[in-house]
């Protein structure tokens, strides 16, 4: 019997020569990123903070590190964020605050006409800190790295401020656009129905070869954990899209395919460097609504082409729970996204921002079974959310005041003129009022916690043109609410906190009113407070 040996040198070149061919499974290297990628996916995150960069250009006072961690960095230390997305400004596409080679670094100082020194653009200390030898990216993330803290990159994917008519939309009009007005789903005399006319069309292979190399100098130049593709800012990205409010299954392809050119760079500069770079999106919570505007979010998880889920924005479509189930599916942790409201009604968004709400939100988001918080267009450093809202435990016996939603209608419709059709949740707000004629009844449903038993829980009614009738009766699980309190259009009512359960309490309400008066109801909040 031959030894293994002599058994190698009669092995047949010919089937060698076939085997080399072959497709062969993952290599070991690309194994082992793939699972460090893994891990570091799935680690604990109690809140991702999304800073983006804008104190660069707007709020500091010199050009130091110093000032620049001060404005919103250092305030989160020992606190619950465990990770920042650093978004080095990105408007216009192209346009960055870091020392970019393959964008174009945002230095202008502008001031906004009519207001003199210190207004628009004056205080931009980029090409000061580039002077020095300094770049935001870098100090943000060296500080990250010296205090133990996650930190991605983030690109708004097609920004559009350049397209508001503000006084500083010229100043971030890109040399791209300007050269290549083709290169646009529209123009100023010929705006799409959905979104607006300077989002550039990722049809063009220049687009996407341009955002490929803004993640590729990122990845091999900075030090990052991540880089995040913000596909909410701004959801327009095809020119058919933008004038028909779909998009082909081609241009679909040619998003996944820059996704997946990103995810093997990252993760060849990942094995290069020993530690994954992991990439994680931004978009809208919906599957369709995601397809129709050219994202195939469930082929990038089931390829493995993100790591990270970040569902809404502007507008939120489905329950949390959707996402969870969605990004579970796949393996794929997921964090929500709690943008700011939106909604124009003054009261109503004052309610809706206030530090109550964000609990309330941040609740509704763990017990959805979340991997964790994820906070956008949230500036304020130090805060004293940022030590509440990535702790459920925390979060149970403070004040909350729970809404069918912080975030609107009319930004959706901003972006799809169609967009009510994606809607899968229960909505009530100013802009999605309820009218009842005389005997008619109706309800809807608040997400809350079950409140401790020293609770004191008001639900709180806003009758639209503070009609003069005491005729709305409401009732919560076969008992008739007393109304305690009117106060202008309010009507406040008292309920018992043993009744109430975690999740989606049912409440019904009619018009008993004899007459012709019709009720409309256009706004109603849950505020649960504790003896302090």
């Amino acid at each position: 019997m031959k030894s293994p040996a002599v058994r190698s040198v009669f092995f047949p070149l010919w089937l060698a020569s076939i085997l080399s061919l072959l497709p062969m499974g993952p290599s070991s290297a690309e194994n082992d990123i793939a699972q460090m990628r893994y891990e570091a996916a799935h680690q604990d995150r109690r809140i991702i903070f999304d800073n983006d960069g804008n104190e660069v250009v707007y709020y500091m006072d010199e050009a130091t590190p110093e000032a620049l961690l001060k404005k919103r960095t250092t305030g989160v230390l020992n606190t619950h964020v465990d990770t920042i997305v650093y978004c080095t400004w990105s408007s216009g596409f192209s346009y960055f605050t870091h020392n970019t080679k393959a964008g174009v670094p945002f230095v202008s100082t502008a001031e906004e006409p009519g207001k003199g020194p210190g207004s628009g653009f004056s205080k931009n200390k980029a090409q000061a800190l580039f002077d020095k030898g300094l770049d935001p990216l870098t100090i943000v993330t060296d500080f990250c790295r010296e205090k133990d803290i996650e930190i991605f990159w983030s690109m708004r994917m097609n920004d559009i401020h350049d397209a508001w008519g503000a006084w500083y939309s010229p100043h971030l009009f890109p040399p791209v656009k300007q050269e290549h007005p083709e290169w646009l789903v529209g123009s100023k005399e010929n705006v799409p129905p959905n979104g607006t006319w300077a989002s550039v069309d990722f049809t063009v292979p220049e687009i996407r070869e341009m955002a490929f190399r803004f993640f590729e100098e990122v990845c091999n130049n900075y030090d990052v954990d991540g880089v995040e593709l913000d596909f909410f800012r701004h959801p327009v990205y095809f020119k058919r899209y933008a004038w028909e409010g779909v998009t082909t299954p081609e241009e679909r392809a040619m998003m996944t395919d820059l996704l997946r050119r990103i995810r093997t760079m990252a993760d060849d500069v990942g094995k290069k460097r020993g530690r994954p770079i992991l990439i994680t999106v931004r978009v809208p919570d919906s599957v369709d609504f995601c397809r129709d505007m050219g994202l195939d979010i469930e082929a990038w998880m089931a390829d493995d082409l993100i790591d990270i889920l970040v569902p809404s924005g502007y507008f939120r479509l489905h329950p949390w729970e959707d996402s969870v189930a969605l990004a579970k599916k796949y393996d794929v942790p997921v964090y929500p996204c709690l943008s700011e409201s939106r909604i124009k009604d003054p009261e109503a968004r004052k309610i809706r921002a206030s530090r109550e709400s964000y609990r309330a939100r941040a609740m509704d988001v763990w017990q959805s079974g979340a991997s964790g918080v994820y906070m956008f267009n949230f500036f304020s450093s130090p805060n004293p959310l940022w030590s509440e809202l990535g702790d459920p435990k925390i979060l149970a016996r403070l004040d909350k005041v729970y809404t069918t939603g912080a975030r609107g209608l009319k930004e959706m419709a901003y972006w799809n003129k169609n967009g009510q059709r994606y809607m899968k949740r229960e909505h009530l707000s100013p802009e999605a009022p309820r009218t009842m004629a005389p005997g008619e009844t109706g309800h809807v449903s608040l997400r809350v916690d079950k409140p401790e038993p020293d609770a004191t829980v008001v639900l709180n009614i806003r009758i639209k043109d503070n009609v003069d009738t005491d005729a709305l009766a409401v009732v919560y699980k076969d008992i008739t609410l007393k109304q305690i309190a009117s106060e202008g259009a309010w009507r406040r009512y008292e309920v018992i906190p043993s009744t109430m359960h975690t999740g989606m309490n049912r409440i019904a309400f009619s018009n008993e009113h004899n007459g012709p008066h019709a009720l409309t109801i256009d706004d109603m909040n849950l505020r649960v407070s504790y003896p302090q």
